[in-house]
């Protein structure tokens, strides 16, 4: 067991046992831009300024922050960046010495974190603070003007850096195990280089997975090139506080808030962390990013985080079998893990389409979901859409900035009944995209790859043969449950029943009812897509991640 985090209480104990209320004139002065300044000015930033004392590792901002001027008075301060998925520290301030020149001089956010480095002290004026500090003394923005063109080439050449590759995928163009392998890779943010061939070699296997150091592996098995690039897929230990079986938001977010709360936890992940919402090209309806996030770039954060807190995640894995009774759970490859608490965070997968030999096309041109990945399969092209979910239009906005066309194909008669408003306001003002209602495919066309799509009009009952190199379906998606014992009951769509629905099952075998999240095994819970009854969204998903991880500290108490 790691040893327990400080809560809240004991840091603030901490910063606030034997220092002085506030910062003082006399100690502005130590700051060599501050020396020259009148006592009235001093005293004003004296009161306008946040004293804040930090502990070694504590972070005082965020990369996108609000703009805000911090200087550093006591110890150092570390400024850090997320470059290529990896948290790098690109540069040190001590006392006397300032970090926010460039968001205050360019009005744009903090690109870039800070944290302390081993015990420390910094002041931080906020933007009206220093406008009001710049009209009382000009010398000031004069200063901190110059220190961002300083600070902006070495900004710029970092922003130019190629990310180093660890790995090549060689391929020819539209091959089907060569675009898994290369969403693989991308979607667990491991930095590749992408060799695409006109023609294949006789003989040879693809992918071909090249590492730096020369060694290739042809079509390797995912987990095979998981590990060759140095991604974990064993868990490090036989016993945890909490396994948790899916990394989607819901799965993620119990990580982050079991790791934060000082338990062990390890996410099995089958594919990538993000799960479904990985490959949405864009949400925006999640709280706090006011003109959306990519579902690829919301997984990234979440997994720093996770990681950075000290969660275990391994990829390439499934949960083959669970023992109800001491929450034993079997991996496949024969892997064993003992939980004292489990989440069960495995979503749900797409539905297929039922046309006779779709699943020849899989992957040479009929592809389930989408992700950023996917643009260059529709540069130029005419592409469809199957699904009037939001998902679908998100993905007809992202790919209109690439094909030519986009038609969304509708069973239903308009996309109101299913999409969100804002989604459907965007996509009758872009003009490549077409809507196309009571329609659904009768037939794929190709030979190796698709050509084309037989469009049936079910209103009219006449067919059309359309000319297409992608289609991207998004039908909906269904709970792959039936691994689990029976002593986790589901209903009748296979989704985990929880709290009140769980304590009428005669699985339920306590005196006590059991928790919102709890399953009818107690100590094991449901969260995100998978439970029944939950809401199919992002933000509701992260919601019940965070309770799940309140809820399993209140079994954890009872059982110990």
């Amino acid at each position: 067991m790691p040893a327990a985090r400080n809560t809240s209480d004991d840091c603030a104990r901490k910063r606030t046992r034997g220092r002085p209320p506030m910062i003082g004139i006399d100690e502005l002065r130590t700051v060599k831009t501050f020396a020259p300044l009148p006592p009235e000015v001093l005293g004003y930033l004296a009161g306008a300024v946040e004293d804040i004392h930090l502990l070694d590792g504590e972070y005082f901002l965020h990369e996108g922050d609000e703009r805000a001027l911090i200087v550093v008075i006591e110890g150092l301060v570390e400024i850090t960046k997320v470059v290529a998925g990896i948290e790098r520290v690109i540069g040190t301030r001590k006392p006397g010495q300032f970090f926010g020149e460039v968001p205050l001089t360019l009005s744009t956010n903090f690109p870039a974190s800070g944290r302390a480095s081993g015990a420390a002290r910094i002041i931080k004026l906020d933007v009206a603070g220093y406008f009001t500090l710049a009209a009382m003394a000009p010398a000031v923005p004069e200063k901190i003007g110059s220190l961002a063109r300083r600070y902006l080439d070495s900004l710029q050449e970092l922003a130019a850096e190629k990310p180093d590759a660890v790995a090549r995928v060689i391929g020819p163009r539209r091959h089907a195990k060569v675009r898994e392998l290369s969403t693989f890779l991308t979607r667990n943010h491991v930095a590749f280089e992408n060799t695409t061939l006109e023609a294949p070699e006789d003989g040879q296997v693809y992918p071909v997975l090249e590492l730096r150091d020369g060694t290739r592996y042809a079509d390797p098995p995912m987990r095979i090139a998981a590990k060759a690039v140095g991604l974990e897929v064993v868990p490090a230990a036989t016993d945890y506080d909490v396994v948790i079986l899916g990394g989607g938001p819901a799965g993620l977010t119990a990580a982050v808030n079991a790791a934060a709360e000082g338990l062990r936890a390890v996410v099995i992940e089958q594919l990538a962390p993000g799960g479904q919402a990985g490959t949405s090209t864009r949400i925006e309806n999640y709280t706090g990013f006011p003109y959306g996030i990519s579902g690829d770039d919301l997984a990234s954060r979440a997994l720093i985080q996770a990681n950075r807190l000290g969660a275990e995640i391994v990829v390439t894995r499934t949960a083959c079998g669970i023992d109800a009774d001491t929450r034993r759970v079997v991996l496949d490859g024969g892997d064993t893990l003992l939980a004292r608490a489990l989440i069960a965070a495995t979503g749900v997968a797409w539905r297929t389409l039922t046309i006779p030999g779709a699943e020849r096309f899989l992957g040479n041109g009929l592809y389930y979901g989408a992700a950023h990945s996917d643009a260059p399969l529709a540069q130029g092209q005419d592409i469809f859409i199957v699904g009037a979910g939001n998902s679908a239009g998100q993905a007809a906005i992202f790919f209109s900035r690439h094909a030519r066309t986009v038609t969304m194909l509708l069973r239903g008669p308009s996309l109101a009944s299913r999409m969100s408003s804002y989604l459907i306001e965007q996509i009758e003002a872009t003009a490549a995209i077409h809507v196309q209602p009571n329609c659904q495919i009768a037939a794929l066309e190709g030979d190796k790859t698709l050509h084309a799509i037989e469009v049936l009009d079910t209103a009219s009952g006449t067919s059309t043969l359309r000319p297409s190199p992608a289609v991207f379906v998004m039908i909906g998606a269904d709970a792959v449950t039936g691994w689990m014992p029976a002593h986790i009951v589901r209903d009748r769509h296979g989704f985990i029943l929880t709290g009140p629905d769980a304590a009428d099952a005669a699985a339920w075998d306590q005196a006590r009812r059991p928790f919102a999240l709890e399953t009818s095994v107690p100590g094991i819970f449901a969260i995100g897509d998978v439970r029944s009854g939950s809401v199919k969204r992002v933000a509701a998903g992260v919601g019940e991640g965070g309770m799940s991880i309140a809820f399993t500290h209140q079994y954890l108490a009872l059982a110990d």
